[in-house]
């Protein structure tokens, strides 16, 4: 997305941002329009911040003081001591007025501005873990991250740090040219000459630190990106000796980045001393004018003293004008990307009219389902199958034959282009996804665990679970034993994706957290690859007790561990090549038999090229690993 370069550009993002945020806006607008309040307050008061020093310049200090002519009658009886006085405790009491609304504008907003951007980032996880696997597939995690994360954060921070401060100071600029105006027109539009100068180099100069404080933000982008990758892949880091390789690269991005930062300082620094030059020239012509002005009895001392006052405020937000437009302009970005992914409509949703679905007895059919990831990515063409309540189907065949795909569709991860999948008579398309997901229990190779409990990760599966259910499914996974023997038993803390534990503990956690489900249906893809003997004959006899009486998908490449099952289905190039019990496949003598015949004789030569395919897709090392 290109990023706004200035306010004006920025401004029908902005009207975006207010529309689409305007329900949690009007939730806070008690906050809200204190905070405006409070903002007109400070800019008055500051406005009237120099007039005690004009009056008593004009009638204390100078010769021929009358207290009559201050044009306050109750100060007439007062000595010049009592009303310098008055004027010196009126400086405080402005000062302090104009920090206390200050202090209300600023708190005000911000405690508005949490609470919105809290609900906002709340709104957008709950959406973005909505969003369909297709999306998540393209997306890139880092960037989803830092929409949820940055991007709110950094429209949050503007809110408060640029937002407000640049309101206060355009009421406050606009309030002290009119009162210079009022007081004395020549004077106005002497200190008003050098405004075209400043906003011409004011823009110049703009546009030189937006140029590399860019390149230094993709950069750093660059960085991040590194380190991440990095820290991700640190076993293949250490194991492959690339620590030095890899920090040479990210010292270069360091150097570079470094000489931008400093790049960036320089130029903010030269356009901070170019306007201080430009507001000392304007100083100096207002004093010169003013001063000749004030001999001829034109204007008070008190006049000038004001202008030279308003001048220098005046100047301090036309100083920030441009920091503040480029902070609102980049936090525009950001809420025009929270904006853009809130609006991201999901592939594969609850369509009008789904209903929840009922409890299921685990009949699925596939009739003619086609598939396809993209225009030229057919995976699945015109599969059509039908299994009963409590069978258990093996699924087989080469890598990227579809087999994860067909679970996928089971799940509705995806819907297929042609044809439907059906459970008990029924699309799965009429029911609502919650309801459909509930009823199926899934194992993974990589089984994924959360940084928390034992305990809550079980539960996971079944939130609301009882404590008795949840170790009562920990022990059908045999792991109720090496649970107790951790440090806090059900309570100990588990690493990011369970690090501290082995594959064959995460395994049989992982089968607990399905366990508990309950659910009639229950996909296995590849649950026992990588794991030892020892492992693998665990967790093997959990996943039997786990998916009695259930219809069970079990997907793998090692052909030992399906032999059993009451159908074996061999999917290749996305079609349904064969199916048959163990039995009747090494009758018939095809593929299946081939590669069955392969992993257990890894020098067999088959009759076809099923065993060139078995060698490319991995099969042959699946072999091995039953005879290590």
């Amino acid at each position: 997305m290109k990023k706004p370069k200035t306010l004006r550009a920025a401004l029908p993002g902005i009207r975006r941002i207010v529309q689409r945020f305007w329900p949690l806006l009007r939730q806070h607008k008690r906050l809200l329009g204190s905070a405006f309040l409070a903002l007109l307050a400070e800019t008055g008061l500051r406005l009237l911040e120099p007039w005690p020093l004009k009056l008593m310049f004009d009638r204390v200090i100078l010769p021929g003081f009358n207290v009559q002519s201050t044009g306050i009658s109750s100060l007439a009886g007062l000595s010049p001591e009592m009303v310098l006085a008055l004027f010196a405790m009126g400086l405080v009491a402005i000062a302090t007025l104009r920090g206390a609304a200050a202090y209300l504008s600023t708190v005000s907003m911000a405690v508005a501005a949490t609470h919105i951007m809290a609900a906002i980032r709340a709104q957008l996880y709950h959406h973005l873990q909505r969003l369909s696997i297709a999306f998540h597939t393209q997306a890139k995690s880092g960037d989803l991250i830092t929409r949820v994360t940055y991007d709110i954060e950094r429209l949050r921070e503007v809110t408060v740090v640029a937002a407000l401060p640049l309101l206060a100071n355009c009421l406050t600029l606009v309030g002290m040219m009119g009162v210079m105006f009022v007081l004395n027109v020549e004077l106005a539009l002497i200190a008003m000459a050098v405004l075209p100068l400043f906003a011409i180099t004011t823009q110049q100069m703009s546009k030189r630190i937006r140029k590399v404080a860019r390149a230094q933000r993709k950069r750093e982008g660059a960085m991040a990106a590194t380190a991440a990758e990095v820290i991700g892949a640190i076993k293949v880091v250490q194991a492959l000796s690339l620590q030095d390789q890899l920090a040479q690269r990210f010292a270069k991005n360091n150097r570079k980045s470094l000489q931008e930062s400093a790049q960036t300082q320089r130029l903010r620094a030269g356009q901070e001393r170019l306007v201080e030059i430009l507001v000392a020239i304007a100083t100096a012509l207002v004093l010169w004018r003013g001063v000749q002005l004030t001999l001829q009895g034109v204007v008070t001392p008190g006049d000038l003293l004001v202008f030279i006052t308003y001048l220098k405020v005046a100047f301090k937000p036309m100083r920030q004008l441009a920091k503040y437009t480029g902070q609102i302009a980049k936090a525009t970005a950001s809420g025009e990307r929270i904006i853009e992914l809130l609006d991201t409509v999901p592939d594969v949703g609850d369509r009008r009219g789904a209903r929840p679905a009922p409890p299921f007895h685990g009949e699925i059919r596939c009739e003619q389902v086609t598939f396809a990831y993209g225009p030229s990515q057919t995976t699945l063409r015109d599969l059509n199958f039908e299994v009963q309540p409590g069978q258990l189907i093996g699924v087989v065949g080469p890598s990227g034959g579809g087999k994860s795909t067909l679970a996928s569709l089971l799940l509705r991860f995806y819907d297929p282009i042609e044809g439907g999948v059906l459970i008990d008579g029924h699309d799965l398309r009429e029911y609502t996804l919650e309801s459909l997901r509930s009823q199926i229990s899934i194992v993974l190779q990589d089984s994924v665990l959360f940084a928390t409990t034992v305990r809550d990760n079980i539960a996971y599966g079944a939130p609301g679970v009882a404590e008795a259910e949840a170790e009562a499914a920990a022990k059908l996974a045999n792991a109720h034993d090496f649970i107790l023997q951790l440090p806090q038993g059900y309570d100990t803390c588990l690493g990011e994706r369970g690090a501290t534990l082995s594959g064959g503990q995460r395994q049989r956690i992982a089968i607990a957290r399905a366990a508990v489900r309950r659910a009639p249906i229950v996909i296995l893809d590849e649950p026992t690859a990588g794991l030892d003997n020892h492992s693998e004959a665990t967790v093997t006899q959990a996943l039997a007790r786990l998916t009695q009486d259930c219809t069970t998908f079990w997907i793998s490449h090692n052909l030992q561990t399906v032999r059993h099952a009451d159908q074996i289905f061999y999917i290749e190039n996305g079609s349904l090549r064969e199916r048959g019990t163990h039995a009747q496949l090494m009758q018939h003598n095809q593929r299946y038999a081939h590669l069955y015949r392969l992993q257990a004789n890894p020098s067999y030569q088959g009759e076809n090229d099923a065993v060139a395919q078995a060698r490319d897709h991995g099969y042959l090392s699946a072999a091995w690993s039953q005879h290590l």
